[in-house]
């Protein structure tokens, strides 16, 4: 048998004897370009293009981060309905095309900041499946060491997962000032959902990029509902990308990591060259409930969720591409399904058996580099410390 790394290897037992097929990556196709959807655009004389290139390389990626993030999230899912993560707990199983777009068209060197459906972007960013799932359980190993949870996780050019509707978009506009002041050639993606859209803060920070022409990207994640209510009973207009008014924007394919990937790409080269901020909606949809204390099915029918699962579905898009354009083999992908599943259940198990941090640190890291000070309890004479 050859030991080559350049050969995919599939065994099968055939009347107890071992049959090894191998199959070169000479036998794949490198690269095929694909069709995308038109954008909408609004402001904007042209918009992404209409074709994307893609290696095969590239394709595998996406399929891992994507089946990653489904595999982590139906894993909190059950965690959750097991009473190990408790609190708020908002699942982004659906929308996984978004993040995984995202982070292939910008640097590891620009900055996110999203809501509190983060658990995604949180992996993108660059924080293992067992940190996510060790914070969702409270433990010391979580990526804020237990004390954030779901909500609040968070990493180098990472700013969160933040629990209150809407208020990341202004901060996300203050980090893109710092990238401008610095002049490091840095953008911000600044994430809120179609249930946000509406908030006066959103409009307050669309102005002031706009007239500082700040390197920062709006991303409306419009996923049809913000929580029960449907964007059509919630938004007198449901031109999310057209909101900005004096602010370019595109209306894009959020189910097609491909179309994902190059509006943000075209996105992030219209701020980098100074022409200032700009909106982009991504018409997608969760699976889940708003939180896991919704069941998601009493203000849309479980049919509707089907159709979408099985004409739209991110990863199944993806794979089905490769697969016509023999890029992969349905061995290969089952190959990484596997692994992926021995991933998340590793991660889940430290998740579970990892301890909770100790009373006495539940105070640090308060500030960044202070001394050593005392932080009252939950009465005036309980005193705890809050080492930097």
């Amino acid at each position: 048998m050859l030991r080559c790394p350049c050969q995919v290897r599939h065994c099968a037992r055939v009347l107890g004897a071992r049959v090894v097929v191998s199959r070169s990556f000479a036998d794949f196709t490198p690269q095929a370009s694909f069709d995308i959807k038109k954008c909408d655009v609004h402001r904007l004389e042209e918009g992404p293009p209409l074709k994307a290139e893609l290696t095969r390389e590239q394709g595998l990626q996406y399929y891992r981060i994507m089946q990653t993030v489904r595999r982590m999230e139906l894993k909190a899912d059950q965690l959750y309905k097991q009473k190990i993560i408790r609190g708020f707990c908002h699942l982004y199983d659906g929308q996984e095309a978004c993040a995984a777009g995202i982070e292939a068209a910008i640097n590891p060197s620009d900055h996110l900041i999203t809501a509190y459906r983060a658990h995604g972007y949180t992996y993108t960013r660059g924080v293992s499946v067992k940190e996510i799932l060790a914070e969702l359980t409270g433990r010391k190993g979580g990526v804020a060491k237990g004390k954030g949870g779901s909500m609040h996780m968070y990493a180098p050019r990472f700013y969160g997962g933040n629990g209150i509707v809407g208020a990341q978009v202004p901060l996300g506009a203050g980090i893109a000032l710092a990238c401008q002041y610095q002049g490091n050639d840095q953008v911000c993606v600044t994430l809120y959902g179609d249930g946000a859209a509406n908030q006066g803060q959103l409009f307050e920070s669309f102005n002031m990029a706009a007239l500082w022409k700040l390197p920062c990207i709006f991303i409306c994640e419009n996923n049809q509902y913000g929580m029960g209510t449907s964007m059509e009973r919630a938004s007198a207009s449901t031109d999310y990308y057209k909101r900005g008014d004096f602010v370019p924007g595109i209306r894009v394919d959020g189910m097609d990591v491909l179309c994902v990937r190059e509006a943000t790409k075209f996105a992030a080269d219209h701020c980098r060259s100074g022409k200032g901020p700009i909106i982009m909606e991504l018409q997608t949809y969760r699976y889940h409930g708003h939180s896991m204390s919704d069941p998601g099915v009493s203000y849309r029918t479980r049919e509707e969720i089907q159709e979408v699962r099985s004409k739209s579905d991110p990863i199944s898009m993806l794979k089905e591409r490769m697969l016509s354009n023999n890029m992969a083999s349905i061995e290969e992908f089952k190959e990484i399904d596997v692994a992926i599943r021995k991933e998340v259940e590793d991660a889940a198990q430290f998740a579970t058996s990892d301890p909770e941090p100790p009373l006495e640190e539940l105070c640090n890291h308060i500030f960044h580099n202070n001394p050593p000070l005392e932080v009252r309890g939950t009465n005036p004479w309980v005193t705890l410390k809050s080492v930097s």
